[in-house]
């Protein structure tokens, strides 16, 4: 167990030499917003946040971390869906916010060179307008950060076709606990010499290291678009539909499930009464295929909508204009909204072969009835990956701090049984923290408390995430 110094007067004295009394927040008011981010109702108060504007103040700031041994937290933009950037020791938040600058984008090369607090959408549109396309797109696109989205290695609809954040990422400037600075690679997109530091990077949560510069690679912008939504009578059915369309040859660039009560409560949510819901509507498949070729996309759409109709759908929904795509696609991305507005949740971040998805369906909802409990499921079902919403309603406290994470350790071990994860996207943090054990053995835990020890031997950095 690590045992931290509590910041004080001279640490706080020693942050302002650095960054400026500006930059060094310690009011009550100041520091609320960082006590929480996405994740159901967590909260824990830093005792201080850091805003650092450059790479060297944030080595300065981790020189005087080690020295004193302050826990410190980075943080991107709060969006996080399992406490992974929450100050659970308090001490040091160090906040990514004056990182937001795209410094480079390198058409020659495909390449784009960006600070970590840049807005992932900002940087879409940024290298849209050349022509090119970074295509890892979460739902919180608009309001994360790209250092974020390296943090969890995250994925968003466009993975079905294009792949996650980590198949992006070339070479990351990174601060080490200890003050020091590295470049994890190269920039180019073979390399093989080595341990590959930068992938270990992606997706560790903060636990290793500060990303303070992000190379990534980009691909030519498609330039056209189809989408259609399609419903079906059966859940599992369109579960069911999702392999079929890739053993048929056809890969969309996205391929999104919303179970009944996902798509109402986001239609409700966003006043949207322009997609109606069939009363024996059971979940829908939210299609796009992309490319260059308007006449080829068509049949590609054709197609798969002949195969969609062999699983018992209803009609199908295609999407006649820009105006119509956006409505669709806001529905989709608002769902988490939606659920989160309607009760308190937990959300699990479930992942398995395409091809088990309805047997995980099925599975999710039989644990549910055992336990008491309503899930709400949608998610990136091209990837296999199904956001599980358990909905607390009427559940008591007692049966939603009791039983209910018997049931949730059922489903991780229903998922791991079919081949799966207990997290595609989101990450282990706080939340998902207690079920690892389910996943690796000892010696796999132990070679990444070895990782995390050659990177940060006093353990000062992002405390108590991912394992204690």
């Amino acid at each position: 167990m690590n045992y931290f110094t509590t910041v004080d007067e001279t640490h706080l004295e020693a942050f302002r030499q650095v960054l400026g009394a500006d930059f060094v927040l310690t009011t009550p008011e100041n520091l609320a917003p960082y006590a929480h981010d996405e994740t159901e109702d967590l909260h824990y108060l830093p005792s201080v946040v850091l805003k650092p504007g450059s790479t060297e103040q944030v080595s300065r700031v981790m020189e005087i971390c080690s020295q004193y041994h302050l826990p410190v937290t980075p943080r991107g933009g709060g969006t996080g869906l399992s406490g992974g950037a929450l100050p659970q020791h308090g001490g040091v938040l160090l906040s990514t916010e004056r990182f937001n600058r795209i410094l480079q984008i390198d058409e020659r090369n495909l390449q784009v060179t960006t600070e970590p607090g840049v807005i992932t959408e900002v940087l879409q549109d940024a290298v849209k307008e050349r022509g090119l396309f970074y295509p890892p797109d979460p739902s919180s696109r608009g309001s994360c950060f790209i250092g974020g989205n390296i943090a969890e290695n995250s994925g968003g609809p466009k993975a079905v076709k294009y792949g996650v954040v980590k198949d992006y990422v070339l070479n990351l400037e990174v601060v080490l606990p200890s003050g020091e600075v590295i470049w994890t690679g190269a920039n180019v997109l073979k390399n093989s010499t080595g341990y590959n530091l930068t992938q270990l990077v992606v997706g560790s949560e903060g636990t290793l290291g500060i990303v303070t510069k992000i190379v990534l690679r980009l691909i030519p912008l498609p330039k056209n678009d189809l989408l259609m939504l399609v419903p079906f009578r059966s859940a599992e059915n369109a579960c069911a539909a999702v392999s079929a369309i890739f053993r048929a040859g056809y890969i969309p660039s996205a391929l999104e499930f919303m179970e009944r009560d996902a798509l109402e409560w986001a239609v409700k949510y966003v006043d949207n009464s322009s997609v109606p819901i069939a009363d024996d509507v059971q979940a829908h498949l939210l299609i796009e295929v992309d490319g260059n070729y308007p006449d080829l996309l068509m049949q590609e759409m054709e197609g798969i909508a002949g195969i969609v109709t062999e699983f018992d759908c209803g009609e199908i929904l295609f999407a006649d204009d820009s105006v119509q795509k956006a409505s669709l696609w806001k529905l989709r991305r608002r769902v988490a909204e939606a659920v989160k507005a309607n009760s308190v949740y937990k959300e699990e971040d479930t992942v398995v072969p395409r091809a088990e998805l309805p047997v995980l369906l099925k599975g999710v909802k039989e644990i549910g009835a055992r336990y008491g409990f309503h899930s709400v499921c949608y998610g990136h079902a091209g990837d296999g990956n199904l956001h599980v919403n358990i909905i607390k309603g009427h559940l008591t406290d007692e049966q939603w701090n009791g039983s209910l994470p018997k049931g949730i350790a059922e489903i991780f071990e229903l998922v791991k049984s079919l081949g799966g994860t207990i997290s595609g996207e989101h990450g282990i943090g706080l939340v998902q923290k207690p079920y690892m054990h389910i996943m690796f053995t000892d010696t796999s835990m132990h070679l990444m408390r070895q990782i995390k020890k050659a990177f940060d031997p006093t353990g000062i950095l992002n405390p108590g995430k991912i394992f204690d």
